[in-house]
């Protein structure tokens, strides 16, 4: 952070969380181990705390296969956080994948609830992927109709491809 900002570079403090369908702490057979993405980013430092609670959680009380938080313990922790609907891991596009628009809206819905208005972005990439081609529509429309901001990104998870293997 210190050598970003001494450089000039803004550095932006962020998370990919698992968001678990269920509790956190529920942790029985397949139905826990699923889970969604959902990208947190720290607007300032009540925020940056507020992911630092979140990580901690998630490893020693949410830990399932991954670890995990839930809407409940994001809401007690969302001041000073933005967030993203991630890539197609996330509960809307997967809602969208399996032809639930009304259930993807109604987790958009719960997301910009938790995390204020203007600080929940739907968010779409272009890898390629077939599923993310023929989704985005739906997406974009279902941001343009409920009034969600949009924020283009990439998957990004490592800084060079020679870390790809590490990843």
């Amino acid at each position: 952070y210190a050598a970003a900002k001494k450089a000039g570079i803004k550095p932006i403090i962020g998370v990919e969380a698992y968001v678990a369908p269920r509790g956190m702490t529920d942790k029985e057979g397949k139905q826990d181990a699923d889970y969604h993405h959902m990208i947190l980013l720290a607007r300032n430092d009540v925020g940056y705390r507020n992911l630092l609670a979140l990580t901690t959680a998630s490893h020693l009380d949410g830990y399932y296969y991954k670890p995990r938080i839930d809407k409940e313990l994001l809401a007690r922790h969302a001041e000073g956080l933005i967030g993203t609907s991630a890539c197609l891991g996330g509960e809307v596009l997967k809602r969208l994948g399996q032809g639930d628009e009304a259930g993807a809206l109604k987790a958009a819905d719960e997301y910009r609830s938790i995390l204020g208005d203007g600080n929940f972005f739907i968010e779409v990439q272009e890898h390629g992927i077939d599923d993310q081609r023929r989704l985005h529509p739906q997406l974009v429309e279902l941001a343009r109709r409920n009034n969600l901001p949009l924020v283009a990104t990439n998957d990004t998870h490592y800084t060079s491809p020679d870390q790809y293997e590490a990843h």
